[in-house]
């Protein structure tokens, strides 16, 4: 199985061009990948830099057939017209999704420029068994913020955990038994460095049988130092460094045989992340 995670910035490149088309194409190029997750994508948001009305999560979907697309909605506001602005998160799968989940974080409050943050989760049918895998897009402004959507990832992976440690009884129509599993691969633009406190609690050990989160690039790549994620071109909220992550549960990252970054690409401000996973 071969899994990309990318922030893509409304699919906004550092040329200031906005091209949907052209992620789709680099991921590709990148690999015959089965997972894309994606943050940043937006429908209707012509406020944002560049962007115009076009339902990128729609039009994701449809650069994609065969296909599932699981969106995860962070920001959903009147546009004035009678329609809404969305932003937030989408997976797209080429294995059947079992079920869909989406959680929103906590939203604490603080005097900063925020927004809210969503977990989005996909029960993915992979060959080697069902993964749940998730992406999110937590808050940069504040670590306070950031702190709590922490929390709130930790408390929803406890709970599928703990599902699937306690099947529910047998139930028709909307309360038939739905997949539920332990295994767990987490994505996304975390905005925490290496030595963030919160990164490492979000990897912390669980009081309770949950298997923890670790992350796959020193797993992988022993230590060797992560490269950057983002802020290589446009250095405003920051220098150069990793932000975004790819983290398993011990069972999945005992199957990842390799992790790229790909350093060189320029159609968001954040660069892709490739991981494959055996499917033996």
């Amino acid at each position: 199985m071969k899994l990309i995670t990318w922030n893509i910035q409304w699919a906004r490149g550092t040329d200031d061009v906005v091209d949907p088309r052209r992620i789709i194409e680099h991921a590709r190029a990148m690999a015959d990948f089965d997972v894309l997750c994606l943050q940043e994508v937006a429908a209707n948001f012509p406020d944002l830099d560049g962007n115009d009305t076009t339902d990128q999560f729609a039009l994701f979907s449809q650069l994609l057939p065969g296909f599932t697309a699981i969106e995860g909605i962070g920001v959903d506001v009147d546009d004035g017209k009678g329609g809404r602005k969305r932003f937030g998160n989408l997976i797209l799968s080429r294995y059947p999704v079992a079920q869909a989940l989406r959680h929103l974080l906590p939203w604490e409050a603080a005097a900063t420029s925020n927004m809210p943050r969503v977990l989005v989760e996909a029960v993915v049918v992979a060959p080697f068994g069902s993964v749940r895998v998730m992406t999110t897009h937590l808050e940069y402004s504040s670590p306070a913020l950031r702190a709590a959507q922490v929390e709130g990832i930790r408390e929803a992976h406890r709970m599928a955990a703990a599902r699937a440690r306690t099947p529910r009884a047998p139930g028709q129509h909307t309360y038939a038994p739905t997949p539920n599993t332990a295994s767990a691969i987490l994505t996304g633009d975390l905005n925490m460095r290496p030595d963030d406190p919160s990164l490492a609690r979000l990897m912390a050990p669980f009081d309770s049988e949950t298997p923890t989160l670790a992350d796959l690039w020193p797993a992988l790549m022993g230590e060797a130092p992560p490269p950057p994620t983002a802020f290589i071109v446009d250095q405003t909220f920051g220098p150069p460094g990793c932000l975004d992550y790819v983290l398993a549960t011990p069972d999945l990252a005992a199957r990842a045989r390799s992790i790229v970054c790909d350093v060189e690409t320029r159609a968001s401000d954040h660069q892709p992340i490739l991981v494959a996973f055996d499917a033996g």
